[in-house]
C-alpha cells in the first residue's frame, strides 16, 4: 500500500483544507459496500444510484451536511431461526459518503427495487455564473500640435 505524504502542500496553502481533507480521505483505502452508480441524467443533473438490497425506506438515511452527503443503512437484526446454506445478500449497516461541489444540490431521493436513487442537480448562483463585461469606448483626445515659441 502506498502512502502519500500531502505535508509540504499544507506548508504551502492557506484556505485550502477541505481540499486536503478530500484528497487525504481519498488516498486511502475506500470501502466497496454497497455498490454505486453516479450517472450524468441532464446538462447539470446527476443521479447516485446505490444497491441496497434487502434494506428497507425505514433502514435508510440520507443526510447532507456541509458539502458532504452522507447514506447510512441500518439493517434489522436477524433471528436465529433462520439458517442459511448461502448467504449472498450482506445486510450489513454500512455508512457511504460523497463530497459534493459548493453549487450541487440534493434534490430528491427514492427506493425502487432494490435501488437507492439520489438526485442532485447544479444549482449555480448568478454572482457565480460567467458575464460579459462591456468595453467603453473612450473619446480619442484631440492631438494639439504645440511649436516652440
Amino acid at each position: 500500500m502506498t502512502n502519500f505524504d500531502f505535508s509540504p502542500l499544507f506548508r504551502s496553502t492557506v484556505g485550502f483544507d477541505r481540499m486536503m481533507r478530500l484528497l487525504e480521505s481519498t488516498a486511502g483505502e475506500s470501502p466497496s459496500y454497497p455498490p454505486y452508480n453516479i450517472e450524468k441524467t441532464g446538462e447539470d443533473a446527476y443521479r447516485i444510484t446505490m444497491a441496497v438490497a434487502g434494506f428497507s425506506a425505514a433502514d435508510l438515511e440520507v443526510v447532507v451536511r456541509e458539502n458532504t452527503l452522507t447514506v447510512v443503512g441500518r439493517g434489522a437484526p436477524e433471528t436465529e431461526a433462520t439458517k442459511y446454506l448461502h448467504r449472498g445478500i450482506a445486510r450489513r449497516a454500512f455508512e457511504r459518503r460523497f463530497e459534493l461541489a459548493d453549487s450541487i444540490k440534493v434534490v430528491g431521493s427514492a427506493l425502487d427495487n432494490g435501488l437507492l436513487h439520489i438526485e442532485l442537480k447544479r444549482e449555480i448562483p448568478e454572482s457565480a455564473k460567467p458575464r460579459v463585461i462591456p468595453i467603453a469606448a473612450k473619446a480619442p483626445q484631440a492631438y494639439i500640435d504645440q511649436k516652440a515659441a
